[in-house]
This record gives C-alpha cells, structure tokens and sequence, in this order.
C-alpha cells in the first residue's frame, strides 16, 4: 500500500477530523442560543451549563465527561490494552462506564463488574465467565450485593479481551460503574416463589435494556441504583436502592383498577442513613420503565455536579421535597401519578431471613431451589464450572444470583435434591449454614479495594470460624462488614453492622479495626443500625462479636425474640453493659 491517500480519503478524514473539533467544541462552550446542546447528551451539558452560569464549579469527573465522553474514547483503552498500560485518573473515571475499575494501589490491575438483569444468567453463561477469568483474570468470582458478579486481577492488557469476551457471552458491562445507573436487582426466586406477587424479570430486563439504549440515562450525577421487589421469600432490598418497585396488591374500593401494580420508593442510599421512602404513588407494571425514566431524567436536570458527596437523588429529594420532585415528574410525563393511601394495599407476603440457604420448595409441584453458600462472596472458576454441571444436570439450567452474596440452582426435582446437594458438596460448597454463615455479608475489603480500611472478607472468615463452635444461635443473626463509608456492605442495616477504621495504637501507628452497629434491618423493620462500640481491633472482633451474641442470648426475654428485637429493646448504654465489652489494649 502506498504512502499517499486517496483524495476520497483524505476528505473523509478531513470531514472526520472536524466533527471530532466541532463536538469537542460544543462541550466546551457555555450554553448560549447559538450553541445550545443537543442529541442525546443535551441534558448533562445543559446542566452542566446551568451550574457554571450560576457560579458553579464543576467537579472534576464533570470535566471529565464534558471534555470527552467515555463511550466516544474506546479506542485509546484498546490503545492502553496493547502497551498494557494503567490508566490516569480520567480514564480511570471513564472506563467504569465500560465496568472496568483500577484498584491500585491494592492491586495493579482492573476489576470488572458486569450487568445481569434481576441477577439471573444461564450455566453455560457461568461456566463461560469461569473460562474467560482463567484466561485474563483472577482464577475467581466475587457475587455482590447487588445480585452481580465481579472478575478481578485484570492486567491492563486483557481489559479489552475481558470486555469483548463477556459481550461474547451474551452479558453485558456497560454502565456498570461510575456516575450510571447500576445492575438492576430483582426477586431471586422470580417465577419460582409460591408466595410471590409478581414476576419480576421482565420488568428488571425491560429497564436494563432500555437504561443500555438510552444514552440520556448515561452520565448522572452520580450513581443510581434501582431494584424490583416481586413479593417473594428472599429480600432484594429494594428499600436501599435510589427507586424502588415493590409489587402490591391494590384492594378494590378506592377507585384504581385492584390488582397487582408497584408501589414507588425513592431515596434509599444507606450508606448515608436513609432509606427509600413510601411516596404515596402506585404504577401499573407496565409503565415502571417510562415511570422509572422520568424520575432518572428529572434528576439528571437537578441533581448537584459540584459536591459528589450530595450528588445521589436523596440529596435532591431533601432539598425539593417530595411533593416538588414528582409534579415535576407528571411535568415531564404529561399525566399525574396515581396516588392510593396506605390503606388501599394488601398486606404483602413476609420474607424468610433463611430462604436463601438450603432447599425449598418452588410453586412448580415436584421443583425446588436450592441455596448455595459462598465463603463471604467468593468462588473459585473449578467450582463455577462445577455449580453450571449441577444446574445443568440436577436443575432448569439458570443460575440465579441474589444480594446475600450467594445464588440459587432452581428447578431439581424432588428426586434428585439429594444428588445435586452431594455434587454441591463434592465442590468444597455447602447448602446449609450455621445462623451466622447464613447472614454474613462483606466487601471485598483492603484486599482488592483502595477506600477499604479493613480487611473485611478475611475478618468475616475470622468471626465465623472463631463464633460457630462457641455459640449455639438458633436463629439467623445477620453480621455485615464494609470497609469504608461508601458502605457496599451495607453495615447499616445489619443485625450486627461493622464498618473499617484505623485504631490508634500509639501516637505514630495505627492498625486495622472496625466500629460496631446494631439494630439495622430493612423491609418492614427498616431501620439503620446505632453505633455501640468504635475503634475495636481487627483481631479483637471475632472475641467481641462472640460475647455480644453470648450477651443476647443470656438476656433475651424469651427464646423466640430475635437479636434485632433485643437490640432494640435496649438503650446503647444497657447493651454495652449487657455485652460485657473489655477489649485488651
């Protein structure tokens, strides 16, 4: 080939060139009437426009995008995949729209989270995300509390292979970090559940296709979470997320059609010690998706791009009030919403704290699920493989993941539970779990994540094997451990809530500890849990978390009261007395 182009080439790099110069150009102006934004991006740059006109100053991942939108810069990631170079910060930033986040200086490499619609895929979809880790990644999985999975230890040269590789497979990446709406949750056991109300997959797999092919729902302010809840035995924490779809039953006489319809919830973020309120308003099923767009748009206009601490909806929510928020919601939709009070919906089925461990029986005569345990979320690509084997042989073939860090294999007939339970087993994997196994919950902790202060899943392992031969619970106590203040793990809404810190040792030296919460829940008992005691050591947790359940039980008021129940039945002080708290210095 010669070194000269074309001149049919040379206008069409020409004309390529100027667009690039022309769309970069119009990020940059200040909104005006001669150059005010448009496609699909319009509403971030107007917002950003709006901030600056009022005095404003961005932050910098606003820079960021405004400069150069991360779905318009793949090819310099694929350039960074070959020199098998880090990223800087900004394309640090940009390349979580793709999933992909670099964790050093924990590890000099990328993590990559994906998107699995209300946390279901298929075997051959798991045994092939096993495969691809073998091949670019750590030879593991982490199962989040968002009902998704995680591959890690990505050099920066196979970041690319790992992207293309999961696409392959019929999954999907994007938007799985950074300022976008995240893995859309849904009911584990949707389809499955004797109990439940509604189906949710079709509406978590709606939204998660409309979210993937509206590039208007790109680019908050910050992240967003949204979570279906079809009334089923296993939680989803739909009461955590950003919005909320909870299927209830709408009573005839109060002037709606009765039936089935979702309830809205907005402004769960329990890192920040709210959850997502009742609003009032109902939707029809059908109508989550443009509901759910609205309310993401109304926010996008809105939401604050200065101060990433107040960036998520809640922040607006505060500042508005919810009143203002959704007439501009009907605004937007053209129609007002539909309000019913409390008293028009049924009371929705209870949940079963336990339903994610063990077997259970599906609606579908003859079938049941079977809940698998994870040490604290982690799974190795040999027992990947092997759990797809047994979905494959003993089950309908799904691989249902939930947001207990675990998943489910549904569909094993009632003769061959006990088969699939002894292959499960045979992977160095159980189905049943002592009570506090059963609710132990952590992030991925120092290990893999630069914001953690704690070795959160190391520290779990740490409290389970030193608690389980010392006490006999005889009911579930839920124990989660976050690193750091973005709290993955929820702490808050734990039983027992234990959050990173450095403890002092000395004037010059710190070491690894945690402050201790109790009396979180959520659904019903939705509540955020209360500081008991601060700077606990690492290595004094396991002897501390032994003498609060020890505690519990020595005081209860009756068997059947429930550690959440007792622990709020107290005044802090009471418990600390109770708990017999003498940490060795």
């Amino acid at each position: 080939m010669g070194s000269e182009f074309s001149i049919d080439q040379k206008r069409y790099l020409e004309g390529f060139a100027s667009g690039v110069t022309a769309a970069r150009s119009a990020r940059a102006k200040p909104a005006s009437a001669e150059a005010a934004p448009s496609g699909p991006d319009a509403i971030h740059l107007e917002a950003q426009n709006r901030t600056l006109a009022a005095g404003g100053k961005l932050v910098d991942q606003e820079k960021w995008k405004r400069d150069e939108h991360p779905f318009d810069a793949y090819a310099r990631l694929k350039s960074q995949a070959r020199n098998n170079a880090a990223p800087k910060p900004a394309d640090n930033f940009r390349w979580r729209y793709y999933g992909l986040f670099y964790v050093a200086p924990t590890q000099t490499s990328y993590m990559c989270r994906l998107r699995i619609p209300n946390g279901i895929l298929t075997a051959w979809q798991f045994a092939g995300l096993a495969d691809l880790a073998d091949r670019h990644a750590g030879a593991y999985c982490h199962v989040t509390t968002r009902a998704n999975l995680q591959l890690r230890e990505i050099e920066p040269k196979s970041a690319v292979a790992v992207l293309e590789g999961i696409e392959s497979l019929g999954l999907w990446t994007r938007g799985a970090g950074a300022d976008n709406i995240r893995n859309v949750t849904g009911s584990a056991t949707a389809s499955i559940d004797p109990q439940e109300l509604l189906d949710t997959r079709a509406y978590a797999r709606d939204w998660h296709f409309h979210i993937l092919n509206t590039r208007a729902l790109i680019g908050l302010p910050r992240k967003f979470n949204v979570g279906f809840e079809g009334g089923g035995a296993i939680p989803t924490l739909e009461d955590t997320n950003d919005i909320g779809f909870q299927a209830v039953e709408v009573k005839q006489g109060f002037g709606v059609e009765p039936g089935i319809w979702f309830r809205l919830t907005l402004g769960g973020i329990t890192g920040h010690q709210d959850f997502a309120r009742d609003t009032g308003v109902i939707v029809k099923t059908d109508d989550a998706t443009r509901l759910a767009d609205a309310i993401v748009r109304v926010y996008s206009a809105h939401g604050d791009r200065t101060d990433r601490g107040k960036a998520r909806l809640k922040y607006l929510l505060d500042a508005w009030g919810f009143e203002k928020f959704l007439a501009e919601v009907e605004k937007l939709l053209g129609q007002p919403l539909t309000r019913v009070p409390a008293d028009a919906l049924a009371p929705r089925p209870a949940f079963d704290r336990a339903a994610h461990i063990g077997v259970h029986r599906q609606k579908q005569p003859g079938l049941n699920w079977i809940g698998v345990v994870f040490p604290v979320g982690k799974i190795t690509t040999a027992q990947i493989r092997g759990l797809a084997a047994v979905a494959q042989t003993f089950g309908d073939g799904d691989i249902r993941l939930t947001v207990w860090q675990n998943l489910l294999i549904s569909g094993v007939a009632d003769a061959d539970v006990a088969a699939a339970r002894a292959a499960i087993d045979a992977l160095g994997l159980a189905t049943a779990a002592s009570a506090i196994r059963a609710g132990l919950i952590s992030c991925t902790g120092a290990t893999g994540c630069r914001f953690a202060a704690a070795h959160t899943k190391e520290d779990s392992e740490a409290i389970a094997a030193w608690c389980e031969p010392r006490v006999a619970l005889d009911s579930p106590v839920n124990i989660h451990l976050t690193g750091c203040h973005n709290s993955c793990a929820q702490h808050y809404i734990g039983d027992i809530g234990l959050i990173g810190c450095k403890v002092a040792i000395s004037e010059d030296d710190t070491v690894e500890g945690y402050h201790i919460h109790v009396g979180g829940g959520f659904g019903p008992d939705a509540a955020i849990g209360r500081e008991l005691f601060r700077d606990v050591k690492a290595g004094d947790a396991p002897r501390v978390i032994e003498q609060m359940l020890h505690g519990y039980l020595t005081h209860r008021a009756a068997t059947n009261e429930s550690f959440l129940d007792f622990a709020r039945r107290h005044e802090i002080a009471t418990l600390q007395q109770i708990f017999a708290l003498e940490v060795p210095a």
